[in-house]
Order: C-alpha cells, then structure tokens, then sequence
C-alpha cells in the first residue's frame, strides 16, 4: 500500500494507508487499568456536573448574568468539549485488550483538543480583560462591557479558533510509514509526529506560530492586563477595598497558571525535545484535570456562585416539600 500524498520519487513502496491506530495509553501496566479506569471516570463526572452547574445557575440567578459569568459559561462549555473529546474512549481503552481507534476519530481528536485549546487561551485573554475593565474603570463598566460587545467578544473568539486550528492540520498532511502505534492515551499532535518519517520541519514551523498565535500572545495580554490590575489596586485606600479587588482576580489567576504552564509545556518545544511519558503528564493537566478543577477554582471562594447555589437548592427543596 501506499500513501497517495507521496511523490514517485520518495518510494511510495516503503509508505502505508493507516486506517486505523493503537493507543498504548497511560500505562503499560495492564493491572493499573482499573484503577486509572475509576480514578478517571470519578473526574470526568465531577468535571460535567461542576461545569454544567456553572451553567445552569448562571442561566437561572439573574445575579450571575453578568459579563464575568457569561464568559466563564463558554469556559464551562469549551471544559466539557474538550474532556469529552478525550476521556470516554480513554475510559474505553481502560477495559478492551486491544486498544483501537480509527484514522477518522483520530484526526477529529487531533482538531477538537488543538481548536478547544486554542479557544481556551483566547477566552482567558478575554476574561483577564473583562477584569482590567472592572477594576480599572469600574464607572464605565456597564458601558464597555455591554452585551452586545460580550456576544461579538465570544463569536469572535470561537470563530477565530476554529478556523485557526485548520491550518496546522493541513502540515500534518505528511507520510506515516513504519508502526501505526501511538505511545499517548490520545491522538495528539505532538504524539503524531512522532510516526511521521519525512521532514516535519514544515508542521513544527506551524504549530510554533500557532502556538505564539494562541498562547503567547493572548498571556502577554493577560500579563499587560494584571499589571494594570495590580497598580490599580495598590491605589485602593483601604485594606478591605484590595483584598475584595484580589479576590475577585485569584481564581482567574490560578486558571490561567494551571493552563498555559501545561499547554505551552506541550506545544512550544520541538520534536526532539518530547518524550510520550513528559507528554502523557502534561496532557493530563490541561485536558482533564484542568477541565475539572476550573468550576472548583472559580466557585470556591465566590459568595455570589454559592448564593446562587443555595437558592437553587432552596427552591428544589420547597417544590419537592409542596
């Protein structure tokens, strides 16, 4: 067989048609199994009922429809997309010998998890601005934050990531050749590159520009937008008055650590600098830990989030009392 992308004259006799891949997973310790089968399934659930919680008591408090709770809802949204992308055929794999998945799921894993990624470093740039808005010029808050501008906000930065993502898929156009075996627990870029035996100069080139595209610059707008934050805030007279201001700044702050740390751990080095058990760790970070941990981070110290908590609770309460 032989891959019809290759020209005669690279030998197309020593190139194969993959129909389908082997994930070797997490481990190659088939005893483990079961318990990374329940430890994972245990966070996938908390990470669907935590962000989908964020969700629904954003739509019923009309306290949380605001433009910081608005943006967060996408956040939720883009958390469950993007661990259920990876984590129901992961926990599949956890319990079958043979662990299979097709070339067409395996390209829609490779677009899902870069484009939802690329999403999430854009809507962290844009929640970080929504802050530096609040807090640096909290009078004209309700004005430049209006609706309207929220919704373009949010179009804008769905669209712009899901054409974004296209181009570095069509570099990973090159010839696979040699073992169709994957050492990663998914179909990711990085980990595809590896069974790629021609020049991967080309795709390498385009996922750093990606990557400067949708992770650094969207942080170093982030960073510009906390400087100002935190001048802004050491000008706050009281002591209470900065406190509530850092407060308010703390749980998008430790997102965004938790997030970039590992995405651009990923997709800012080289081939010769990945190793599939360093990928395996990072990978886990931002795409099922992070999913899980963002409605904790963002919820736990919120008053406002636990009161709407509390009024959903309380009405369930009652309905089911009457």
């Amino acid at each position: 067989n032989w891959n019809p992308h290759l020209p005669d004259r690279m030998g197309r006799e020593n190139y194969t048609i993959v129909t389908e891949f082997i994930l070797l997973g997490l481990t190659l310790y088939p005893n483990l199994e079961g318990f990374f089968f329940l430890m994972f399934f245990l966070i996938y659930s908390v990470t669907l009922i935590g962000n989908m919680a964020i969700i629904m008591l954003t739509s019923l408090d009309s306290c949380l429809q605001t433009p910081m709770y608005f943006f967060l809802c996408n956040l939720a949204l883009l958390n469950i997309c993007c661990t259920s992308a990876v984590v129901p055929k992961m926990l599949i794999n956890f319990l079958v010998t043979r662990k299979t998945i097709s070339y067409e799921l395996c390209t829609l894993q490779m677009y899902t998890t870069l484009f939802l990624g690329a999403a999430e470093c854009i809507f962290l740039a844009v929640m970080a601005f929504d802050r530096y808005v609040a807090i640096c010029y909290p009078l004209h808050y309700t004005t430049v934050m209006n609706k309207s501008i929220c919704i373009s906000m949010a179009a804008g930065s769905w669209i712009t990531t899901f054409l974004g993502s296209v181009v570095p898929l069509f570099a990973l156009k090159l010839p696979l050749c040699g073992s169709n075996i994957i050492d990663h627990y998914f179909c990711e870029v990085p980990a595809m590159l590896q069974l790629v035996c021609a020049d991967t100069s080309v795709s390498e080139t385009a996922m750093f520009i990606g990557g400067i595209a949708t992770e650094i610059i969207p942080f170093t707008l982030i960073l510009l937008s906390y400087i100002r934050i935190i001048v802004a805030i050491l000008r706050i007279a009281s002591a209470e008055g900065r406190h509530k201001a850092f407060s308010t700044c703390s749980a998008h702050l430790t997102a965004v650590t938790i997030f970039y740390t590992s995405a651009m751990l990923m997709y800012m080095r080289s081939k010769a600098q990945h190793s599939p058990e360093q990928d395996k760790l990072i990978s886990v970070f931002y795409t099922i830990i992070n999913p899980m941990l963002n409605p904790i981070i963002y919820s736990l110290r919120n008053k406002e989030v636990k009161g709407a908590l509390l009024k959903v609770l309380g009405r369930s309460k009652t309905s089911q009392e009457m």
